[in-house]
C-alpha cells in the first residue's frame, strides 16, 4: 500500500486538512489512537474529497477496506510522480523509499507460505480459521503445509554460488566469488581534506577550568543552566557563580574529607563514576567540574534502575577496568537505587564494590579561604572517560585528554559561531556525546545559557523544546531527528510558536542516512513559523573522534547544502553511483557539512591496510586533529588500531607523519568538500561480499505498512554469524491487537521487500510481545542486548519466521554419487594401499568346550531335566520386588515341575500338537520362565509378548494382538489378572476380543506330570520365536532353532565365565533379544544364579538394581540404557546417602518384608550401604551405537560407590543375531576412538585426535563372542571393505537366527538377510546381514590368545540413516548437537519427509519460551552438520516415543507428526 497521507493527485487538499492528516498519522504510529479511531477520523476529514479522487490514489481508497492479501500487493500507479510528503513521521521514513517498497512488493505475486502452527494455549489472539483452514481435514494439515513449503522452496532462488570441487573428505564451504559484473570504483585517489585553521588568538583561555573561574568570579549572576521538571516548568537556574563555588566545595570535599584508614581515599588521576538521572543536569555539571578541579577523572554512566538492566554487567566491567571505587550521585537518585537488605545500595551484577557519595549541598564542606585547587593546564592527562557500547555489546571507556577537551570546545565555538551569553536549548543526553560537548563544556567556555529539556518532558510534551526556544529566544538548539519527528505530533494547536530566533539547529544524528526525511518534514511544517532552511545543521560525530563534521550556516561561510541520491545496490559493494529517482532501491543522503576547524580528514578502506579510497568509493572516515579522544582506557591493543591508524596511498606511502583516528563512520567526500555519511561500522552487516546497513533494512521494514502490526521505532536489526557468514536478524515488537495471520502476512511481505530492494535475504524475523525488548537508557532499543538474548534463547518471541533455505548459499557442494567401484577393485585398492580387509572373529569354540555336557545335552529341555536330577535344590532364580524383598525363588527341581505342569495343561486343556505356537503374555517373573520351558517340554513353540499396560490399553493392546496374530499363536498363556484385562470392556474398545485364540490361565493349573518330555528330531527344529518392534517401526519376528539357542548360551557362558557358583544381576525386559536370552535361557544352561530385577520396579524405587548388585555381590550385571539413565538422573545426587550403612542390619527379606513405603526420591532404609566394588563388568544391552556420554557419566557418578572405572561396557546384537559382541570378564578393556564426523558422512573412517574439530567419540561395542566371525561389507556391491571404510556389519555364527517368521514368508528378504554371500573374495561363507553400519580397527591391545585385538565399532542402523545432500547422516549426531543448543531441550529426534529435515524437540520449560528454540536449533544444525532444517516441531516432554530398550521410535514419531497427532506447542516451517 502506498504511503498514507500522501497528497491527492487530482484534488489539492487545503493546508489544514494536510496538517490534520499528518498529525493523525503520527498519533497512530505512536500508538496514541487505535486503528479503528484512526480510520474513523480520517474518513471524516476526507469525506468531501474522496468522491473526487476515484481512480486517483489507491492508498486513500484502500483505507476503508479491511486489509487483505490481495490488496496488500496493489501496485502504485506508474504515472504518479514522487514528491516530498507532508506526513514524514519517522527518522526512518522516506516517500521515495515507501513507494519503492510498494512497487517491489507489487512485483511479487502473493506467495503462499505455510503459516506456523501454534497450540491454542500459546495463542493470544488468533482466528479459528488460522488454526485449522476450512475444508482441510485435520489429518492432512501437516502434510499440506509441508507441500506448501516444498512449493515455496521450488521457486527459483538467487543463483547458487560458483562451486568448488569437493574432495570426499573435505567439505569446502563456498567462498563467495565476486560477481564479474559488480560495480567497481573508477575514480582517482582521494586526497586528505584539510579543515579551516583553528583561529588561535590571545583571547582563548589556557584551559576550560580557567574559563570557569573567570566567569564564576567576574560574572557570578550570569545564568549557566536551567533545569526543567516534567511539566516544563523551570525548577532551578544555576548561575556561573554558583557553579564555581559548588564545584570548588565538591573538589575540596573529595580531596580532603574522604578517608580510608586515615589515608585519603582519592589521589589525583583516580576515576570516579557519575551516576545522575537525565532530569538533573545541574548536579551533573557541578559533579563534572568538581572532579576536574580535584584532578579526578569523571566517568559518567546511566542510573541503574534494576539489578538486571540491559548492558548493566558491561558497565560494571568498564567501572572495574577503570578502577572506579567511588560513585557520586544525588540524594533523590540514591534513594531510588535498588537496595540490599542492609539498606545499602545493592551490588549490581558484574560491578566492582563502590562507595556512594551524595553531593547535595548539605553533604559538602566549604573550603577554607586560602584553599585553591592546583592550577590546571590543558595537558595530555585524561580529563574524562565516556562510555561506548560496541556492536557486540561490550562497553569500553573512551579517554579524552584535557588538551583534546579544550581543542574540541574551541573548534565547536568556531564552527558553530557561538558567542557570549547566547541561549542554547539542549534535548540530548548531557552525560555524553554532543549533549556533553555542546551543553556542558563549550557552553561554559562561551558563558552561554543552556536550557536542558529532560527526556521525560519530551515524552509528555514533544513540543516542549520548541516552546522553550520561543520562550527563551534561544539562538541555538541541539536535537536528534527523533525529537523533530515527535514535535510534529503536537504542533497544530500551537499557532503562536515561532522559531525565528534560531540561527542554528544542530541535528546531532545527521549522520543517520534516514535523518534527511525528518529534516525535510520539520522544515515543511515549521518554515511557516519562522524557521529558516539554512538554520538546520546536521553534524557527524563518534565517541573516538568527537565531532567530525558539521554544516555551517551561510553567514559563517558554509557552502549551500547538498544531497545525493545513491544506488543502494552499488553502495552494498562500497561504490558511489548517483541514481535517477525512479529507481526502486536508492538512498537519499544529505551532507553533514564541512570538516571541523583544525582537523584533517581522509577516507580509507574499511578492511585490511588503510589505503586511501578512490573518489567514488565508500570507506571509513579518519580524522587527525588535536580535538579527538586519545585511547580506549586500559586497552592498548585496540587503542593502537583505532587511534593510531596511518593511512597510506595506493603505493603504500604514509600520507602523514601524524596518526589518524578511525571514526567508525562510513562515507565519502562530496562536492564543495562536504562530508557525506552513509552508515556506521557498528551497523554494518557483511553478507557474502556485500555490505548492508542495519538502518537501511529497518527503513525498508517500516515502509511495509507497519503501524497495524508492529510498533514503529521498536525494531532491531543485527547480524549473527552462522556458517562463516553474517546472517541478518530482524526483531520487532508486535502490537497486542495484531492477529497471528496478519503478523505472518506482514513478516512475509517484509522478507519480500528486503529481498527486492537490498537483494539480501533475512535469516530470521521474530516478533516479540509489546514492551519486552531491552531498552536503551533514553528510549530506543538496546540492540546488542537484544542480539545477546537472541543467541542465548532468551528473547521469548511470539512469532518466528526463519529463512535458511533462501539465505544460506555457501553450503558445501552436494556430494555427487560416483559410479561404484567394483568389489574386486576395492580389494585390490586396499591391498595396494597396505590396508587390510576388515574382518575379525571371536575365539574358536571347538577348543573351549569345558565338558562333554555341551555335546550330550544339545537341547535346553534336556539340560533342565539333567539339572533337576543332579542338583535339584540348586537355586537358579531370585525375583526382587521394589522394596528389595525376594518375591519368589526357583530351584532346578521347582522349575522342572512347574514346566511339566504347563506342558500337561497345554496338551490336555488346549489340546495343542507338536509345533503349535504359544504366546506367553506375562509380567517379568519366574512364571514366564516356567511357561517357556513348559512349551519346550511338549514340543510347542513359545513366543514371549510384553503384556498390555492397564493404564494405556488403547496403544499397548493392539501390539499384543498383532504379535499373537502374526505369530499364528494357537493359545495364549498368561495370569489371571491379565486374562481379565484381555477380555475387559476397555479391551473391547481397542481390539476385537472375540478373536483371541484359547486363553489359558496358568495361576491354578493342577500338579500333573507329562508322560514324556518332547525331544526335537533335529537340532535345526524351531525352538522359539523372538518378536520385537524395530526403531523404524517394523514388527519383525525371527526364528531360533534349538541348535542356535544352545550355541548362544554356550558363547555367553564362555565369554562371561558363568558357572553354578556365580551370581549375576539382570535388570532387563525379558521379552526379546539378549534380554530374553539372559533372563530365560542362560541360567538353565550354565547353572549360575540370576537375581532378576524387573525394570518397572525401578519406577517405584530407582536404587533397586544397584542395591541388588551390591547385596548379592554380583560380579556380572546387565542393564538397558533406560535403566542406566534412570539411575543417573534419579540417584546422581544421592550417592552419599546410598553409601551410608543402614543402622539396622540387612536381614533376609523373605522373613521380614519391609512394611514401610520408600519415600519418593530417597532410597528405602534397606537400600543404603550400596557398594559396587564387586562388579567386574556391567554390560548395557542395546541394538544401537554405544551411548558414550551416558556410560561415562554413569561411571563417574557411581565411582563414589566403588564402581570400577572400566567396569561399564556395551553389547551389540540385532535381529539376525541377538549377541554378536559382549565385553565379558576376560580380555582387554573397551577402547574409544575419535573419528572425523565429516568423513563418516562419505562412508570413510578417519581417526583424529581427541578434541579436534568435528571429532566424534565412538566406543567399542564389546568383544566379539566365541564362534562369531564379523566382516565389513559394502551394503550395495556386497564386496569386502578395508579398515578405513564404513560399511555394513555382516556376521557368521552358529547362533544366528535362521530367518524371519512372517505371515507371507518373504523368501527374498530371508535370503538377503540370513544367507548373504560376498561378491568377491571368500564367496563360500554364509553371512547374516545385521543392517548396522560399523567398522573394524586393529588395536595395540592383545587378547587372551596373544593376538592383537580387533575392535568392532557400531555407528548406526542403516535403515535410520538420512540421505541428505548426497551424504549419509546418522540421526543421533544431529540430535546430540540439538540437545546441546539450549538448556530447555530435554530430548530431540530427527527424521526426513520429502527431503526436508524435520527436527522434533521436547521443551522442558515454559510454553512461551518455545519459539526461542527455533533459531537455535536451525543455527546448530547448520553450523555443525551443514544441513538446513525444514521444519522445527516443539512438543511436550515425553512425546518422542521410546521402546523398552530406551531407543527412539523415529518412524512412529514421523507418522504421528504427519497425522497431526503430536499436539505440538509450535511448528515452524523454515523458508
Amino acid at each position: 500500500m502506498a504511503e498514507r497521507g500522501c497528497p491527492l493527485e487530482a484534488v489539492p487538499l487545503p493546508a489544514e486538512v494536510r496538517e490534520s492528516l499528518a498529525e493523525l498519522e503520527l498519533e497512530l504510529s505512536e500508538g496514541d489512537i487505535t486503528q479503528k479511531g484512526y480510520e474513523k477520523k480520517r474518513g471524516k476529514l476526507l469525506a468531501r474529497y474522496v468522491p473526487l479522487a476515484q481512480g486517483v490514489d489507491p492508498s486513500l481508497q484502500a483505507e476503508t477496506r479491511i486489509p487483505g492479501p490481495s490488496q496488500a500487493t496493489a501496485p502504485a500507479p506508474e504515472q504518479q510522480k514522487m514528491r516530498p510528503s507532508h506526513a514524514r513521521d519517522e527518522r526512518f521514513r522516506s516517500d521515495v523509499h515507501t513507494e519503492a517498497v510498494q512497487a517491489a512488493l507489487a512485483k511479487y505475486k502473493e506467495r503462499k507460505m505455510p503459516m506456523p502452527s501454534k497450540r491454542r494455549s500459546v495463542l493470544t489472539h488468533m482466528a479459528v480459521e488460522a488454526y485449522t483452514p476450512p475444508g482441510v481435514p485435520v489429518s492432512s494439515r501437516v502434510s499440506s503445509k509441508i507441500q506448501q513449503l516444498l512449493n515455496t522452496l521450488k521457486k527459483p532462488k538467487r543463483p547458487p554460488l560458483k562451486e568448488f570441487f569437493v574432495d570426499d573428505l573435505e567439505e569446502v564451504l563456498e567462498v563467495q566469488q565476486p560477481d564479474p559484473g559488480q560495480p567497481k570504483p573508477e575514480g582517482g585517489q582521494t586526497a586528505v581534506l584539510k579543515g579551516e585553521l583553528l583561529a588561535v588568538g590571545s583571547t582563548w583561555p589556557p584551559s576550560l577550568l580557567a574559563t570557569l573561574q573567570q566567569w564564576g568570579t567576574t560574572q557570578p549572576k550570569a545564568p549557566c543552566l536551567t533545569a526543567l521538571d516534567t511539566t516544563g516548568k523551570a525548577v532551578y537556574t544555576l548561575t556561573y557563580g554558583k557553579l564555581w563555588s559548588r564545584s570548588l566545595k565538591l573538589a575540596y570535599t573529595l580531596l580532603n574529607k574522604l578517608t580510608s584508614k586515615n589515608e585519603p581515599l582519592l589521589k589525583p588521576g583516580d576515576r570516579v563514576a557519575l551516576v545522575f538521572p537525565n532530569s538533573d543536569p545541574v548536579m551533573f555539571t557541578v559533579a563534572f567540574y568538581g572532579c576536574l578541579l580535584a584532578e579526578l577523572v569523571p566517568v559518567p554512566i546511566e542510573v541503574p534502575l534494576t539489578r538486571k538492566d540491559a548492558g548493566s554487567q558491561q558497565v560494571g566491567f568498564l567501572l572495574g577496568s577503570c578502577g572506579v571505587a567511588l560513585a557520586l550521585t544525588t540524594d533523590a537518585c540514591q534513594k531510588g537505587l535498588p537496595k540490599a537488605q542492609t539498606g545499602e545500595v545493592a551490588a549490581f551484577k558484574g560491578w566492582p564494590p563502590l562507595t556512594w557519595l551524595v553531593i547535595d549541598g548539605k553533604h559538602l564542606t566549604k573550603p577554607p579561604k586560602d584553599w585553591h585547587p592546583s592550577a590546571q593546564d590543558a595537558g595530555a592527562g585524561t580529563a574524562y572517560i565516556e562510555y561506548k557500547t560496541s556492536k557486540e555489546g561490550s562497553t569500553v571507556g573512551v579517554a579524552v585528554s584535557h588538551a583534546s577537551l579544550l581543542a574540541q570546545c574551541q573548534a565547536l565555538t568556531q564552527a558553530c559561531g557561538y558567542s557570549e551569553a547566547e541561549t542554547l536549548t539542549n534535548v540530548l543526553d548531557f552525560k555524553r556525546d554532543a549533549g556533553l560537548w555542546h551543553g556542558v563544556l563549550t557552553s561554559v567556555m562561551n558563558r552561554m545559557h543552556v536550557v536542558s529539556i529532560p527526556y521525560a518532558l519530551m515524552k509528555a510534551n514533544p513540543l516542549s523544546w520548541i516552546q522553550k526556544v520561543c520562550a527563551y529566544k534561544a539562538r541555538a538548539a541541539l536535537v536528534k531527528s527523533r525529537d523533530m519527528h515527535w514535535s510534529l505530533l503536537a504542533q497544530r494547536g500551537q499557532r503562536d510558536v515561532s522559531l525565528s530566533s534560531l540561527r542554528l539547529l544542530v541535528v546531532a544524528d545527521g549522520a543517520n542516512p534516514w535523518s534527511i526525511s525528518s529534516c525535510d518534514a520539520f522544515l515543511n511544517v515549521f518554515q511557516a513559523r519562522g524557521l529558516r532552511p539554512e538554520v538546520i545543521c546536521p553534524c557527524a560525530s563518534s565517541p573516538e573522534a568527537l565531532t567530525v563534521a558539521i554544516r555551517r550556516p551561510p553567514d559563517l561561510g558554509g557552502p549551500p547544502p547538498r544531497r545525493a541520491v545513491l544506488s543502494m545496490s552499488c553502495l552494498s559493494h562500497g561504490v558511489i553511483r548517483l541514481d535517477a529517482e525512479e529507481k526502486l532501491s536508492v538512498l537519499t543522503v544529505q551532507d553533514v557539512g564541512q570538516v571541523m576547524p583544525g582537523a584533517d580528514v581522509c577516507v580509507v578502506k574499511v578492511e585490511g591496510t588503510p589505503y586511501l579510497c578512490k573518489t567514488d568509493e565508500v570507506g571509513e572516515i579518519c580524522v587527525n586533529s588535536s580535538a579527538t579522544a586519545t585511547a580506549y582506557y586500559g586497552l592498548l591493543g585496540i587503542t593502537k588500531n583505532i587511534f593510531e591508524t596511518v593511512p597510506v596511498t595506493a603505493g603504500g606511502a604514509p600520507i602523514s607523519d601524524r596518526p589518524f583516528t578511525r571514526t567508525g563512520l562510513l562515507g565519502f567526500i562530496g562536492p564543495d568538500n562536504l562530508v557525506f555519511v552513509v552508515g556506521k561500522l557498528d551497523g554494518l552487516m557483511v553478507v557474502g561480499v556485500r555490505r548492508h546497513n542495519a538502518d537501511d533494512i529497518v527503513a525498508t521494514a517500516l515502509a511495509v505498512e507497519p503501524m497495524k502490526f508492529v510498533y514503529r521505532g521498536r525494531i532491531a536489526v543485527f547480524s549473527v554469524t552462522v556458517l562463516h557468514d553474517d546472517r541478518i536478524v530482524l526483531v520487532a515488537e508486535q502490537r497486542p491487537d495484531a492477529s497471528e495471520e496478519d503478523s505472518f502476512q506482514w513478516m512475509s511481505r517484509v522478507l519480500q521487500a528486503i529481498d527486492s530492494i537490498h537483494q539480501v535475504g533475512v535469516y530470521c524475523l521474530a516478533l516479540v510481545p509489546a514492551n519486552t525488548l531491552p531498552k536503551a537508557p533514553l528510549g530506543g532499543i538496546h540492540v546488542s542486548e537484544t542480539k545477546q538474548r537472541f543467541l542465548e534463547g532468551m528473547l521469548h518471541p511470539c512469532n518466528v519466521l526463519m529463512c535458511p533455505h533462501t539465505c544460506v548459499t555457501n553450503l558445501p557442494k552436494p556430494r555427487q554419487k560416483q559410479p561404484e567401484v567394483g568389489p574386486a577393485s576395492m580389494v585390490v585398492g586396499n591391498l595396494v594401499a597396505g590396508k587390510r580387509i576388515a574382518q575379525a572373529s571371536g575365539r574358536e569354540l571347538s577348543h573351549l568346550e569345558d565338558s562333554d555336557q555341551a555335546r550330550k545335552l544339545l537341547f535346553l529341555p534336556d539340560v533342565l531335566r539333567w539339572r533337576a536330577s543332579t542338583t535339584p535344590e540348586h537355586l537358579l532364580f531370585l525375583l526382587l520386588s521394589a522394596k528389595g524383598t525376594v518375591t519368589s525363588t526357583t530351584t532346578c527341581i521347582q522349575l522342572h515341575k512347574k514346566a511339566e505342569r504347563v506342558a500337561a495343561a497345554l496338551m490336555e486343556k488346549a489340546r495343542l500338537t507338536t509345533g503349535a505356537h504359544v504366546a506367553l503374555v506375562y509380567p517379568p517373573g519366574v512364571d514366564l520362565i516356567a511357561a517357556f520351558y513348559g512349551c519346550l517340554y511338549c514340543g510347542c513353540v513359545p513366543v514371549t509378548v510384553r503384556p498390555p499396560h492397564p493404564q494405556n490399553l488403547a496403544t499397548t493392546l493392539p501390539t499384543v494382538k498383532m504379535i499373537v496374530e502374526v505369530s499364528k499363536s494357537a493359545c495364549v498363556l498368561t495370569t489371571q489378572a491379565i486374562t481379565r484385562l484381555l477380555k475387559s470392556k476397555e479391551a473391547l474398545a481397542a481390539v476385537d476380543v472375540r478373536t483371541w485364540p484359547t486363553i489359558l490361565d496358568t495361576d491354578d493349573i493342577p500338579k500333573k506330570k507329562v508322560a514324556s518330555i518332547f525331544r526335537p528330531p533335529s537340532p535345526d527344529m524351531l525352538a522359539y520365536l523372538d518378536f520385537s518392534v524395530s526403531t523404524t517401526g517394523i514388527l519383525a519376528g525371527v526364528k531360533m532353532s534349538h541348535a542356535a539357542t544352545s550355541a548362544l548360551c554356550r558363547s555367553i557362558k564362555l565369554q562371561c565365565e558363568l558357572y553354578p557358583s556365580r551370581q549375576i544381576a539382570i535388570c532387563l525386559d525379558p521379552y526379546c533379544g539378549l534380554g530374553f536370552a539372559l533372563w530365560c535361557l542362560c541360567s538353565v544352561y550354565s547353572g549360575h544364579q540370576s537375581v532378576l530385577v524387573p525394570p518397572p520396579e525401578l519406577e517405584t524405587n530407582v536404587s533397586l538394581w544397584l542395591w541388588a548388585v551390591s547385596q548379592y555381590k554380583a560380579r556380572v550385571t546387565f542393564c538397558s540404557y533406560s535403566v542406566m539413565e534412570m539411575c543417573a538422573r534419579g540417584l546422581g545426587a544421592q550417592t552419599a546417602v546410598l553409601r551410608v550403612r543402614a543402622v539396622r542390619a540387612w536381614r533376609e527379606p523373605r522373613t521380614s518384608p519391609s512394611s514401610r513405603k520408600p519415600s519418593r526420591g530417597a532410597p528405602p532404609p534397606a537400600m543404603k550401604g550400596v557398594n559396587l566394588s564387586c562388579v567386574r563388568t556391567c554390560m548395557v544391552v542395546a541394538e544401537e551405537r554405544p551411548r558414550i556420554a551416558l556410560t561415562q557419566s554413569f561411571s563417574k557418578l557411581f565411582r563414589d560407590l566403588g564402581l570400577p572405572a572400566r567396569a561399564v561396557s556395551t553389547t551389540f546384537g540385532c535381529r539376525v543375531n541377538v549377541a554378536i559382541c559382549l565385553q565379558g570378564t576376560a580380555g582387554p578393556d573397551p577402547t574409544t576412538v575419535y573419528v572425523d564426523m565429516r568423513a563418516l558422512r562419505h562412508d570413510r573412517v578417519r581417526l583424529v585426535e581427541r578434541g579436534s574439530p568435528h571429532s566424534l567419540p565412538l566406543t567399542e561395542s564389546g568383544k566379539i563372542l566365541p564362534g562369531v566371525k564379523v566382516i565389513i561389507a559394502h551394503s550395495e556391491t556386497r564386496g569386502p571393505l578395508g579398515d578405513s571404510h564404513l560399511g555394513e556389519v555382516w556376521v557368521s555364527s552358529p547362533h544366528s537366527a535362521t530367518g524371519y517368521y512372517t505371515v507371507y514368508g518373504e523368501e527374498g528378504l530371508h535370503a538377503d538377510h540370513f544367507s548373504a554371500r560376498l561378491s568377491f573374495g571368500d564367496t563360500q561363507t554364509v553371512w547374516a546381514r545385521t543392517g548396522f553400519l560399523g567398522f573394524l580397527r586393529r588395536t595395540e591391545l592383545t587378547d587372551a590368545s596373544g593376538e592383537r585385538h580387533d575392535a568392532l565399532y557400531v555407528v548406526g542402523s542403516l535403515d535410520e540413516t538420512l540421505e541428505l545432500r548426497g551424504m549419509r547422516y546418522h540421526p543421533v549426531d544431529i540430535e546430540t548437537s540439538v540437545v546441546r543448543a539450549h538448556r530447555s531441550i530435554a530430548e530431540c529426534a530427527v527424521f526426513t519427509w520429502t527431503n526436508l529435515l524435520v527436527v522434533v524437540v521436547e521443551l522442558d520449560g515454559l510454553e512461551q519460551d518455545a519459539l526461542d528454540l527455533v533459531a537455535l536449533v536451525t543455527n546448530v544444525v547448520l553450523e555443525e552438520h551443514h544441513l538446513v532444517v525444514g521444519v522445527v516441531v516443539i512438543v511436550d516432554p515425553g512425546v518422542i516415543p521410546i521402546n523398552s530398550r530406551g531407543e527412539k521410535q523415529r518412524m512412529h514419531l514421523r507418522d504421528g507428526f504427519l497425522a497431526d497427532q503430536l499436539d505440538p506447542i509450535y511448528v515452524a516451517y523454515n523458508m
